[in-house]
């Protein structure tokens, strides 16, 4: 099996860096095939930015659920979001696996996503009534880091694993 064929099976994401890369050598060079050049490199490297959308939404319901946890008032679906977030957890570790590179991702697009989506979970429990407007700021400034999303920490425990 050829080098690029290997990459391809072992981190996907890196493989249409690579390859949309060597599109575009490929193309300064001239090599004279009838080929869109520069669509086929941004529709392959759309490939990888898809993956990247994947892990953003997994992190993303992570986040909010792990928020509700922490302080919604509401009893009952409490053990659903604890599901939700560990099944979520376990598809993001499957999706990291699979494309390797995409962990030196994950502590920015953690950063990146927390404000939107406490933002969101705070205004929906305020609108429930199980939140108080004064806490909004709090919540907010009290952000969730890559290790609190991944691993086996839930709101309530005193510190992350």
């Amino acid at each position: 099996m050829s080098e690029t064929a290997e990459l391809y099976d072992q981190d996907f994401l890196l493989w249409t860096q690579e390859q949309a890369k060597l599109l575009r050598e490929a193309a300064e060079r001239r090599v004279n095939f009838p080929l869109d050049w520069e669509n086929l490199a941004e529709e392959i490297e759309s490939l990888g930015k898809s993956l990247r959308h994947e892990l953003r939404n997994r992190i993303r319901t992570i986040i909010e659920h792990l928020l509700k946890l922490q302080y919604s008032t509401a009893r009952e679906p409490r053990n659903g979001w604890i599901e939700t977030v560990e099944r979520t957890r376990d598809d993001a570790e499957v999706l990291l696996e699979e494309n390797p590179s995409l962990r030196r991702e994950v502590a920015d697009l953690v950063e990146r996503t927390f404000e939107r989506v406490a933002d969101f979970t705070t205004k929906d429990l305020i609108r429930r009534g199980e939140l108080d407007k004064k806490r909004r700021d709090e919540i907010l400034a009290r952000r969730y880091g890559a290790e609190h999303v991944f691993g086996d920490w839930l709101p309530g425990e005193s510190e992350v694993k």
